[in-house]
């Protein structure tokens, strides 16, 4: 019975998630109770299961940064595929960012040891690919996979806020962040 319990309110947990997700990415600076509303609970309710909106938006990222890291866990990593794994990361996250680029405009994330951890977890796997690829000479050798982790993951994040805010239209926001990360934008030099 308390395994049932506990299933039962986690699935309430992620519901009030979700309906916060979906408020917030239209309204920012929506209120507990206008959460509280739109997930159609009342405000003690909410604070059950969230005391406040910091301990709200930890959850958030929480849980963006578990369905992030179950994505990736389905993408091969082997070496027969590892020229189209970041692509293929790209090309997947993509969608998921209306429901995630809210929680990267607040800054108090970057100091919550917890919600650290669990993003290097996440982002350590392509690293270790961009250190393959650097390694095989694919990508450049002459920069720290550190720095190009971070400058994948900002090209990624910044293109989920100009698609939500419309300036980058979503069916070619993949394109644009590999493009952006394997060519730059420095113009072509035309053959002769």
């Amino acid at each position: 019975m308390s395994n049932a319990r506990s299933v039962a309110k986690e699935n309430r947990l992620n519901a009030i998630l979700d309906a916060a997700t979906e408020i917030l990415v239209n309204k920012p600076t929506a209120s507990m109770n206008d959460i509280a509303d739109f997930a159609g609970i009342g405000i003690a309710t909410l604070h059950r299961y969230v005391e406040n909106r910091e301990q709200l938006f930890v959850q958030l990222a929480l849980r963006s940064i578990k369905v992030v890291g179950e994505i990736l866990s389905h993408i091969s990593k082997d070496d027969e595929h590892i020229e189209t794994y970041i692509p293929t990361v790209v090309e997947e996250l993509i969608p998921y960012g209306d429901k995630i680029h809210f929680l990267i405009q607040d800054h108090q994330f970057f100091c919550n040891e917890e919600i650290l951890e669990a993003e290097a977890r996440i982002l350590e796997p392509i690293k270790e690919v961009i250190e393959t690829l650097q390694q095989r000479g694919s990508i450049r050798q002459d920069m720290s996979s550190e720095w190009i982790l971070n400058v994948f993951y900002s090209i990624l994040i910044l293109t989920w806020q100009q698609v939500q805010s419309g300036h980058v239209a979503k069916r070619s926001a993949a394109k644009l962040v590999i493009d952006t990360l394997f060519h730059g934008v420095k113009a072509a030099v035309p053959t002769q």
